[in-house]
């Protein structure tokens, strides 16, 4: 069976340089090995031949039967590392907790420990006849959460 620090350590070698960064890789029992990258600006089809074409170059068929699929992280797919979050800082996310609590907001700052998300609440002031929307920065710890994605809005 193909090892996946094995593959972890071609992909490094591969992203050396470019503002890509990996993702996830996986590998299935009977050898089907699916490699996810992510980019700022989105992922190219042309970069993830490259990036399978150079991998295939440094495994051994003859040792090794495998399948191989190198793709995006894909859009509206839960954060799976730090630099999806470092990359949304500033864009609509929707979070939902361990504990089936779902909040909508703006990502506003991510670090290795926590992330913060700024969403909107109504809140009825003393003396107001109307409740108003106000913003409420809320803080999470990555494991207090089920997952974390980029909302996609049409508006």
């Amino acid at each position: 069976m193909i090892e996946k620090k094995t593959v972890c350590q071609i992909v490094d070698e591969w992203l050396e340089g470019k503002d890509y960064f990996l993702v996830e890789v996986t590998i299935s029992p009977d050898d089907k090995i699916v490699v996810e990258i992510d980019h700022k600006e989105g992922v190219w089809i042309e970069d993830c031949v490259e990036l399978s074409r150079y991998i295939e170059s440094k495994l051994n068929r003859e040792d090794e039967d495998y399948e191989l699929e190198v793709g995006s992280a894909g859009i509206g797919q839960p954060f799976k590392v730090l630099q999806q979050y470092m990359n949304h800082i500033g864009k609509e996310v929707e979070v939902l907790t361990k504990d089936g609590c779902k909040f909508c907001g703006v990502l506003k700052e991510a670090d290795k420990q926590h992330f913060v998300v700024t969403i909107q609440k109504k809140v009825k002031e003393e003396g107001a006849k109307r409740p108003k929307m106000v913003d409420e920065d809320l803080d999470f710890a990555y494991e207090e959460i089920k997952y974390t994605k980029y909302l996609i809005s049409f508006k």
